[in-house]
């Protein structure tokens, strides 16, 4: 019985998952990121610490017995990574690069695109004491790379620094910046009357201070013009300047590197209470209705121990997320439902041997192959290759032939040269 928001997909969908996946990690190691894996639980104390998603933590519990310590599933990969930095920071080269494919767990409501179990791909690089800048320029051009080279839709990139939002509310006069960047992330999701509303509320917000963070929320620029439209607002403060002249480079950079990429959306906020600086939420060309597939930021006092701090910076893609809404719509396709690109036909079952021998010459040489299951008749054994979508059917003989069963074109062939095309040795995503 299916259980709402733990997806499991079909063969042919985990392959089309698998590809990207494949497309992604290559993309990483590309960048020097290195691989890593951490523990799927977390202290429950921890995991309470740090914003609004804590509200969606599994609990891990024993079904008898007593547990000393409240554990529960992380709801992400970066509060994990910083835990693990602090516990091995003797044992890292700074500053440390790494990427990590996992499952996380949140206790969400499930709809299309959102799961309570779901894969991310998630990259940071850490440093003792002080992170350089130019790293968060760097965090966007990975994801674009990675995700440009899929056959999937375009992805625009939205980037922002919270130092732009928080100099700015301070410089309105209002002291709860952390709420108002709470109340200002539901823009999209409430509208902006409502957010207005909730910041009177809860914020002790004035209408006209409520309105001028509207203002600065609407502006949108995919060069570095932003600025004077924030300008315009007349909304001074040290912070916001530090803030504009970070967002700047990211911009830019990637104007240089990867024209289209990245837009500057000053409404981008993100819920989650350790980011500190730039903040990045990512959009899939025709789907942008349903939010983010790719999330991040910087972080500068996530992980500490004593007076050594460990900022960082990092962006993760929702794998699930961003497949549930392509399957869905059958905008991802894979050119067949199996590995197998050859199935050896069985004339007899005396003949497996033989048989067994084709396919091992042929698996050798990288080329996925089966023995047909039974001796039937050859017409039942192209059924059975048809049916699976198996392209090519291997016939044992003096000599041996091959049947690309798709054109009916048949050829003599030896297992140990025999090559098929290159589009035909691996399933393709379309």
């Amino acid at each position: 019985m299916p259980i709402s928001g733990f997806p499991e997909w079909l063969p042919a969908q985990r392959m089309i998952e698998q590809r990207v996946l494949d497309r992604i990690r290559s993309t990483f190691e590309l960048y020097g990121f290195a691989p890593l894996e951490t523990r799927s639980v977390e202290p429950l104390d921890t995991l309470l610490s740090k914003g609004e998603t804590s509200k969606e933590v599994y609990l891990l519990r024993r079904l008898q017995g007593e547990d000393d310590t409240e554990l529960g599933l992380h709801f992400d990969l970066t509060l994990p990574f910083a835990r693990y930095v602090v516990e091995n920071a003797g044992k890292l080269q700074f500053p440390f690069r790494r990427y990590q494919i996992q499952k996380v767990w949140r206790g969400e409501r499930p709809q299309e695109g959102r799961y309570r179990e779901f894969l991310q791909a998630d990259i940071d690089v850490v440093n003792r004491d002080a992170l350089p800048f130019h790293f968060d320029t760097e965090m966007p051009l990975v994801i674009g790379d990675a995700l440009g080279g899929l056959p999937i839709p375009r992805v625009r990139i939205q980037v922002n620094n919270r130092k732009v939002c928080e100099g700015f509310y301070r410089g309105l006069g209002l002291t709860d910046t952390d709420q108002v960047l709470r109340v200002v992330d539901k823009l999209d999701k409430i509208g902006g009357a409502k957010v207005a509303e909730q910041l009177i509320e809860t914020a002790g917000a004035t209408a006209a201070q409520a309105a001028a963070c509207l203002e600065l929320a609407a502006i949108s620029a995919d060069d570095a013009s932003f600025v004077d439209a924030v300008r315009k607002l007349g909304v001074t403060d040290p912070l916001l300047d530090e803030g504009l002249d970070e967002l700047v480079q990211v911009v830019e950079t990637a104007r240089e590197h990867a024209p289209g990429l990245v837009v500057a959306e000053l409404k981008i906020a993100r819920g989650l209470d350790y980011y500190t600086g730039t903040v990045y939420e990512t959009q899939l060309e025709g789907y942008e209705r349903f939010g983010s597939i790719s999330s991040g930021g910087r972080y500068d006092n996530l992980a500490s121990a004593g007076t050594q701090r460990y900022p960082g910076v990092g962006i993760s893609i929702g794998v699930t997320r961003m497949l549930g809404l392509l399957l869905g719509r059958d905008a991802l396709t894979i050119s067949r439902s199996v590995p197998t690109c050859v199935l050896v036909a069985l004339p007899h079952e005396d003949e497996r041997t033989t048989c067994d021998r084709i396919a091992a010459a042929l698996r050798r040489r990288g080329i996925p192959t089966e023995v047909a299951p039974a001796a039937a008749k050859f017409g039942k054994q192209i059924q059975y290759a048809d049916r699976r979508g198996i392209p090519y059917v291997w016939f044992p003989g003096s000599p041996d032939s091959v049947k690309d069963i798709r054109s009916g074109d048949q050829v003599d062939a030896d297992p140990l040269t025999w090559e098929p095309p290159a589009a035909d040795r691996h399933p393709v995503i379309a």
